[in-house]
């Protein structure tokens, strides 16, 4: 009887120790759920207050922000981090070897309104966003993930009926995430500009006010020709507006990232 009675003992003891193990399990999962969601919660908040800001700091067309105001938003977006936007390295499309030749450029509309937009724009290697340019536009664009060059020129004229119109390049240069976040102006810091992706990359563009066929500020897209010769102390280049619509193949997808709260 000893025995049988020292027997249940012991497989209770071990029910019971097998038990507190597993609300150990238990409670160390719950605990880092709840560790999961509170960081989820303070980085998307990164995206509100870049959207509150560009509330305050865009005030429609014709207009162009105060210095400060540049300043604020510039330093918000160089703290952008891919996670604020939902974006991650492990993403598939972020491996160089599984990208393919044929992949096209995409791009997610964060949010838009009269004033200001925000989007996202994915490059697979070696894909390209010819020079364009940005009408009456402040932008503001932030290299979250990947490597590009980045070319941009400014108009040395003001004679936009003339075929070949002389430009003074300001940026011909490689850019790695992190990096600061780029500006250009209406008709300064390189408005018109061309992307071509080195790796895989995502840039955050912020675009006050956005283009508009029916404002006139549609897209113009331009071929360069470098003068090696320059004028003066800056590099000249010539630009040729052309048409691309039937080659430049962009596709649209869903933003899955932390939502913005508008009001």
């Amino acid at each position: 009887m000893k025995v049988q009675v020292e027997t249940r003992n012991g497989e209770e003891e071990k029910r019971a120790v097998g038990a507190k193990r597993n609300a150990g399990r238990l409670v160390r999962k719950r605990g880092c759920s709840r560790r999961t969601r509170r960081r989820v919660q303070a980085t998307s908040t990164a995206i509100q207050r870049l959207f509150l800001a560009c509330k305050t700091v865009f005030k429609g067309p014709g207009t162009v922000p105060e210095p400060a105001d540049v300043q604020m938003l510039q330093l918000l977006l160089d703290k952008m981090r891919p996670e604020d936007v939902g974006l991650s390295t492990d993403v598939l499309f972020f491996k160089a070897k599984s990208s393919s030749k044929g992949a096209r450029i995409t791009y997610s509309t964060i949010y838009k309104c009269r004033n200001f937009s925000m989007c996202i724009f994915f490059l697979p290697p070696s894909a390209v966003i010819p020079l364009h340019d940005h009408p009456g536009m402040t932008v503001f664009s932030k290299l979250l993930l990947g490597s590009m060059h980045i070319r941009s020129y400014d108009w040395l004229d003001s004679t936009p009926s003339a075929k070949l119109r002389p430009a003074k390049l300001v940026v011909d240069s490689d850019f790695t995430a992190p990096c600061d976040t780029s500006i250009l102006y209406p008709t300064t810091g390189g408005n018109i500009h061309s992307f071509t992706a080195i790796t895989p990359c995502a840039v955050l563009d912020v675009l006050g006010p956005p283009y508009s066929r029916e404002d006139d500020r549609d897209i113009t897209y331009y071929r360069d020709y470098p003068d090696e010769n320059g004028v003066e102390d800056h590099c000249l280049g010539w630009l040729e507006e052309i048409d691309i619509s039937e080659d430049l193949k962009m596709d649209g997808v869903e933003y899955l990232g932390p939502q913005v709260i508008d009001g």
